[in-house]
């Protein structure tokens, strides 16, 4: 049961990043800088009952992805994410994902404010699809979820989370880029 809850909070992480470099996906209508991302699911509600060990080992895999572990509270993952200008053109933020989690984003489409993604995954760790749909409500805020089924870890997953974010600043000079 651990080793699942653990495979299933790293998809969740992965999840929330992937969500948090969705805030680029929308033409002219992001505004660059820090954004605060916050993803909630019922994976990340289970969290606190991860033993401190297998903890620091969920911590040390989202480093080998790439990815700094959000600080996660009553069921809610939060991270902050520089957004650079070259970011907040881009229509569809496939990079991303190929590049952190071994996803491929692919039938990708934009309408207006609102954006939609099939997630393809086929690293080792992670395998499977998902869909991700947002809508930005101003170029400083959005919300959307994500779905995903397939494994982690060799581990069947079916997941969902929701997602918000939330411009905080012009200046990243205080958060670090995923990149």
């Amino acid at each position: 049961m651990r080793k699942s809850l653990i495979s299933l909070s790293l998809l969740s992480i992965v999840s929330a990043a992937g969500a948090a470099e969705n805030t680029e996906s929308m033409e002219n209508n992001v505004r660059p800088g820090l954004w605060e991302v916050t993803t909630t699911s019922m994976l990340l509600a289970l969290v606190p009952q991860i033993p401190p060990d297998q903890m620091q080992k969920l911590t040390s895999l989202a480093k080998q992805y790439g990815l700094d572990m959000p600080r996660i509270k009553d069921g809610a993952a939060t991270s902050k994410i520089c957004i650079t200008p070259q970011m907040a053109d881009q229509k569809i933020p496939s990079y991303f994902h190929a590049y952190q989690s071994g996803c491929s984003i692919q039938n990708a489409i934009r309408t207006e404010n609102t954006y939609k993604m099939d997630l393809v995954c086929t690293n080792p760790q992670l395998k499977g699809n998902g869909r991700a749909e947002g809508t930005f409500t101003s170029p400083e805020s959005f919300s959307g979820w994500t779905i995903f089924n397939g494994t982690v870890q060799n581990r069947p997953i079916n997941e969902h989370a929701d997602t918000t974010g939330r411009w905080i600043s012009a200046s990243c000079a205080t958060s670090k880029t995923l990149y």
